[in-house]
C-alpha cells in the first residue's frame, strides 16, 4: 500500500496534532487568560478530579449513566415505534394522511419551545425529559424509513407480487430490507440530534447528566470542567455513532453495491 492509502489518517493527525500545539503555545506565554482557555496541565488535572472524586458528590460514571439512560430509553422507544409508521406510510397513503399532519406540526420546532409545556405536564424528572428526546427522535426516524419505502422501485414490488407473494411478504422480504439503508442513515441523524436536545434538556432541568455538570461547572467558570464534560460528550457520541456502523455494516452489507 502506498503512501496516498494513508493520506487521509495522516492528515487527521497533523490537523489534532496542529491544534494542540498551538493551545501548548497559547497556554505557554499566557495568551489568552486561563480562566477561558486552560493549560492542557490544567485541563488534565481536571480529567483525573472528576474521574477519582466525581462532581458535586456524584462520581462520573453516574452522570454519564444518567446521560445514556435519558438517551437510550427514548430513542429505543422511537426506534420501535416511528420506524414501523413510516414504513406503513410508505406503503400506505392513508396511513401517511392520517399521520403526516401532526409529525409535520411540531417537527420544524425547536425541542426547547415545547419543553416547557412537557415539564407543566409531567415534572422535572426523567419522563419530561425522555418525552422530550422520544419527540426529538421520533422524525428523523419517521421521514427516513418513509423516504427508504418511497425510493424502492417499483420492479421489485410488482416482481414478488407476480410469484404469489402476499402483502406481508412484499412487506417483509421486500419492502423492510429495501428501506434499511435510509433508516440506518435517519438512525444515525436521529440519534445526532437526540444527543443535542439532551443535553439543552438537563441543561434546563436537572441535577445529574454531562450537560447539567457542564452547566453547574460554568457558575463557577470552571472552564477545565466545562471542557472535560465536552469531551466526555464527545468520547460518548462518537462511540455511539462507530456501535451503529458497526451495525448497519452487518446488517446491510449491501448498502452502496447495488
Amino acid at each position: 500500500m502506498t503512501i496516498k492509502n494513508y493520506l487521509p489518517v495522516i492528515l487527521s493527525v497533523l490537523s489534532i496534532a496542529t491544534v494542540l500545539v498551538i493551545w501548548a503555545v497559547i497556554s505557554q506565554f499566557g495568551l489568552v487568560n486561563p480562566l477561558f482557555v486552560p493549560t492542557p496541565q490544567t485541563l488534565w488535572n481536571a480529567f483525573v478530579e472528576i474521574f477519582q472524586n466525581g462532581y458535586k458528590g456524584s462520581p462520573i460514571a453516574v452522570h454519564m449513566a444518567d446521560s445514556l439512560y435519558r438517551l437510550l430509553s427514548a430513542f429505543a422507544l422511537a426506534l420501535v415505534t416511528a420506524v414501523p409508521l413510516g414504513l406503513l406510510s410508505g406503503y400506505s397513503k392513508s396511513v401517511r394522511a392520517v399521520f403526516e399532519p401532526f409529525i409535520e406540526f411540531y417537527r420544524p420546532l425547536p425541542p426547547l419551545a415545547y419543553y416547557t409545556l412537557l415539564v407543566l405536564w409531567l415534572g422535572i424528572g426523567d419522563v419530561s425529559k425522555i418525552a422530550l428526546l422520544y419527540l426529538g427522535a421520533f422524525a428523523p426516524l419517521y421521514l427516513a424509513a418513509l423516504g427508504g419505502v418511497q425510493k424502492i422501485a417499483s420492479q421489485r414490488i410488482q416482481a414478488a407480487s407476480s410469484l404469489g407473494a402476499s402483502k406481508l411478504q412484499i412487506f417483509i422480504h421486500v419492502i423492510f430490507p429495501s428501506a434499511l439503508p435510509e433508516i440506518f442513515t435517519g438512525i444515525r441523524t436521529g440519534l445526532g440530534f437526540t444527543y443535542t436536545t439532551l443535553v439543552a434538556a438537563e441543561m434546563v432541568a436537572a441535577t445529574s447528566g454531562l450537560g447539567w455538570m457542564v452547566l453547574d461547572a460554568s457558575k463557577f467558570l470552571r472552564s477545565d470542567i466545562i471542557i472535560s464534560g465536552i469531551c466526555l460528550m464527545a468520547v460518548l457520541a462518537i462511540s455511539i455513532d462507530l456501535l451503529i456502523r458497526f451495525a448497519e455494516e452487518r446488517m446491510v452489507p449491501w448498502k452502496g453495491k447495488e
